[in-house]
């Protein structure tokens, strides 16, 4: 599995429908491309929230951000991240 953060702004629609069970849809969809939400948070500014998700790859990935646009109508900008002690082995390498 590989780590993303799933950057989301919501739109003027989306922010109408904010819910619990919209979030469990959320979640229950990201589960359903093989996915592990590891962790959410709401923020203040241009992002509006931040998943931070396990998948099994690039492809399901992809498919998970334009599903979560779908169903949910907020725009998510996918990023794949690795931990710092991941980084500084692959900078090794250099």
């Amino acid at each position: 599995m590989a780590t993303y953060f799933m950057f989301g702004r919501y739109s003027l629609d989306s922010v109408k429908e904010i819910s619990p069970e919209r979030t469990n849809k959320a979640t229950a969809l990201i589960k359903k491309h093989g996915g592990e939400v590891e962790s959410g948070y709401a923020l203040l500014g241009e992002i509006d929230l931040v998943l931070i998700v396990d998948l099994p790859d690039t492809e399901q990935a992809m498919k998970t951000s334009v599903a979560l646009a779908k169903l949910l109508g907020i725009s998510f900008t996918t990023a794949p991240a690795v931990t710092v002690e991941d980084f500084d082995k692959i900078m090794e390498e250099v």
